[in-house]
Order: structure tokens, then sequence, then C-alpha cells
């Protein structure tokens, strides 16, 4: 019967003080507020996405996965910078088979990117 009371009092303590560390005990709470994880190193806006950039992005991890705004707005981003370069490469693709046809001494294709205003 000792044990019983003995073990009920701890069932008690250990009821109490785990009531006491969620409830925060008052004003003053027992943990900080966390800051939600968000990309730290986004996609760099002033240049071209290259390959280093995409190993240096971390997305950050919520509870369930990945938080699927953040992952949208990077894919967004990347379809948008392979769609303008496939678009690039798809000009100087013509104008150089342009310039083949029309032999030595055509117009001279300017092969590198123009500044983005």
């Amino acid at each position: 019967m000792l044990v019983f009371w003995f073990l009920l009092i701890a069932l008690v303590v250990v009821v109490a003080a785990v009531t006491l560390a969620v409830v925060g005990g008052g004003s003053e709470a027992v943990l900080p507020e966390a800051e939600p994880d968000r990309v730290a190193d986004a996609l760099p806006e002033s240049r071209p996405v290259v390959r280093a950039d995409i190993d240096a992005l971390r997305l950050p991890v919520a509870p369930r996965g990945y938080r699927m705004a953040e992952v949208d707005d990077v894919l967004e981003r990347l379809a948008a910078e392979l769609t303008e370069r496939d678009a690039r490469i798809a000009e100087l693709t013509a104008a150089a088979a342009q310039n083949r046809a029309q032999g030595p001494g055509g117009p001279v294709v300017d092969l590198h990117k123009e500044e983005q205003q």
C-alpha cells in the first residue's frame, strides 16, 4: 500500500511539472519563439542563375517536408531562367544557320547576351 501512495504522489508531481512547463509560468515564456525556416540564400536577382547557385541553395524543411510555396517560387524562377536561355539559344542557332546560308562576307552575329536593364 505504501508503494501505491508513493507512485501516486510521484505521478501528481510529474503531471504538475509538465503542466507548468507547457503553460510557461505566466508572462515569461519558458522557451523563446522559434523563427520559422526560410530560404537563407535566395537565387540572385541581378544576374543569371549558375550551377553554383543551385548547389548552394538549401530549402527549409517543414514538419511534413518542404514548404510548398518556397519550393514553387524557386522552381518558377528556374523555369523562367531556362525558358530565357532556350529562347536565346534558338535565336543564336537561327542566326548562325542564316549566316551559313548567306556564305562568307554576310552579317556578323553578336553571340554575347544583351545587358538586362
